[in-house]
């Protein structure tokens, strides 16, 4: 009995080891704990390998999880990818740590949203509020937006809460369908929608590939041209792995909007900045750094009127 307490600690200690080193890596740290909570040498490693249809040598397995080489060819990154199921760990963890290394060596931030994925959402994301027989924008104007974003422990996106002030621009008006699109690897299945005031919870689409969660958000009444009306609700999300942005996108019209950051005590960020995009293909400008309050452990932007485009703020962990 004493010898398996004794295993079980060693385990323990070895599963916190690992998840330490996926969320921050680097890759080969992350590689060898992970080799190291499964209990697997090095051979049997190359054989699971090999039954993927990989083959790699252990002597190339030895110098990845010393970090005297990286995997950089093709055949090294399927290699990669099959260590993932081989080892049992989220998808993409180890694939997302050799480009932040590949990233660094080049002295390059890493990208978090490609210009691709953010077209294919946007696809997706006009399926979605076709299905809800939604118009783009839903017959309301926005005069203010506040929102309030909380990144967890693990570094991840936790959720955010969003406050809004709208005019409607045509009569009838009962509804909003808001948008949340989660960080790489979502699960959007499991993100949850609270109506919080003025409003409750109607229909909710999801698409896994993209990560684009929509809600409609029912109002009580129905708003006549002019009409103004105020509401307030949450999205928890917490299904994806290391956030590093929030970025939210505007239409031709908008007013004011406000973006704060909030992050855990147990995982702060080393640097935040705000910054903006014309589009979805169009390089990021405006960068400005922005400094992290001590006690509250947030930052914000606040644009007293948006204009089409993206605003985001980014953050880099050490």
């Amino acid at each position: 009995m004493p010898h398996a307490t004794q295993h079980g600690d060693v385990s323990a200690v070895a599963d916190a080891e690992l998840d330490t080193a996926l969320r921050g890596g680097p890759f080969h740290v992350a590689l060898r704990a992970a080799i190291a909570a499964r209990g697997l040498p090095l051979q049997r490693v190359q054989h699971h390998l090999s039954r993927y249809g990989v083959k790699v040598g252990v002597t190339s397995l030895s110098y990845w999880q010393q970090g005297a080489r990286r995997p950089q060819r093709p055949e090294s990154l399927r290699a990669v990818r099959a260590l993932e199921e081989i080892l049992q760990l989220p998808e993409e963890s180890l694939i997302r740590l050799l480009a932040e290394a590949d990233a660094h060596a080049a002295g390059q931030r890493p990208a978090v949203r490609s210009y691709r994925s953010l077209v294919e959402a946007s696809g997706v994301l006009e399926r979605l509020l076709a299905e809800l027989d939604s118009p783009p924008d839903g017959g309301l104007h926005t005069l203010g937006h506040h929102e309030r974003v909380r990144i967890g422990g693990r570094r991840e996106l936790l959720g955010r809460e969003s406050h809004h002030i709208v005019r409607a621009h045509q009569d009838g008006v009962d509804r909003f369908v808001a948008v949340h699109h989660g960080d790489p690897g979502c699960v959007p299945e499991r993100m949850q929608v609270h109506a919080l005031e003025n409003c409750r919870t109607g229909r909710v689409r999801s698409h896994h590939g993209t990560g684009v969660f929509v809600a409609e958000l029912l109002f009580d009444t129905r708003l006549r041209a002019g009409d103004t009306f105020l509401f307030r609700y949450g999205v928890e999300d917490g299904t994806a792995g290391i956030s590093r942005e929030y970025i939210r996108g505007f239409g031709p019209s908008g007013g004011q909007y406000a973006l704060q950051v909030r992050f855990d005590e147990n995982a702060l960020p080393a640097r935040c900045h705000r910054f903006t995009q014309h589009s979805a293909a169009a390089p990021r400008s405006g960068r400005q750094e922005l400094a992290l309050t001590g006690t509250h452990r947030s930052v914000h932007i606040v644009e007293p009127r948006v204009r089409t485009g993206i605003v985001g703020i980014g953050w880099d962990w050490e």
